[in-house]
């Protein structure tokens, strides 16, 4: 897919967003980011697990909402539009016990309406832990 962003995406600036949300409460960094693309690190510690000692499910769906819908809105003129989240899925591949996931969107449709992402949530070593599909709306803000 080509360029899907309205600009080039400053890290610092979602960063920001995020601030005392449940975002930053659990300790979700972005990272990088390409032309379609958006990339986040997660933390796997007492925040994010559940009491068996693994990565909670419903933390790696909070990890990948959060990338689609970030980068969605990347997509969009917040002056005039916002995207919310639709639906979305995941699949539980693989237990994380410590150390850090990461999480990339890759958009798959951009469209006036609606947008879908795929986020693919990988562990340290590269192995998948959770793949993710998440359905926008795009919405007036007005």
């Amino acid at each position: 897919m080509s360029r899907v962003f309205r600009e080039p995406v400053d890290l610092q600036q979602v960063n920001a967003l995020s601030r005392g949300s449940l975002i930053d409460h659990l300790g979700i960094v972005f990272t990088a980011a390409g032309d379609d693309w958006i990339q986040a690190t997660m933390p796997v510690d007492e925040r994010t697990r559940q009491p068996y000692g693994l990565l909670h499910g419903g933390a790696s769906v909070v990890l990948a909402e959060t990338l689609g819908s970030s980068a969605g809105n990347l997509c969009v003129d917040p002056a005039s539009q916002v995207c919310v989240g639709l639906e979305i899925n995941a699949n539980h591949l693989r237990a994380a016990r410590e150390g850090v996931v990461t999480g990339t969107a890759r958009a798959l449709h951009v469209g006036r309406s609606t947008q879908v992402w795929e986020i693919r949530i990988e562990n340290e070593a590269g192995k998948p832990v959770c793949i993710s599909r998440l359905t926008l709306a795009v919405v007036p803000t007005a």
